[in-house]
């Protein structure tokens, strides 16, 4: 399991990249195309075309770092988006980590998750004391 700060986001590639490309020409891309703050310290992933090879790049302190994974058997199952463009959405670490342990998300639901009930804002003591009167 991944073990990241809340602040961190994860940013998938909707589409493969060239699986060649190193730190600079991928953050490239996150600052051109993508359209994110490649200096954010948030994560971005890429996957290669032929799917055997997940790269994640991102700013940590004082330079670029990139850690990568290739699969010598087998290929990852990212979900690539049917438009044909190069866009980012977010991910979840804890998806990002089934992942890259090759397990395919394709079939995998979601359970419904607990939120807090929104409350209307509370009345201020001026309007609490001024309808007393």
């Amino acid at each position: 399991m991944l073990s990241l700060p809340p602040s961190v986001r994860l940013f998938v590639a909707t589409q493969a990249v060239d699986g060649r490309k190193g730190a600079d020409s991928l953050m490239v891309l996150v600052r051109d195309v993508l359209q994110h703050d490649p200096l954010s310290g948030h994560l971005f992933i890429f996957f290669s075309k032929r799917r055997d090879r997940v790269r994640i790049v991102y700013w940590d302190r004082n330079g670029f770092a990139m850690w990568t994974k290739r699969l010598e058997v087998g290929r990852f199952c990212p979900k690539f988006s049917a438009d044909g463009r190069l866009s980012a959405t977010n991910m979840e670490a804890a998806e990002l980590a089934l992942i890259i342990e090759g397990i395919d998300l394709a079939g995998a639901r979601r359970r419904a998750r607990w939120e807090p009930r929104k409350t209307k804002p509370a009345a201020s003591s001026t309007q609490l004391f001024s309808s007393s009167k």
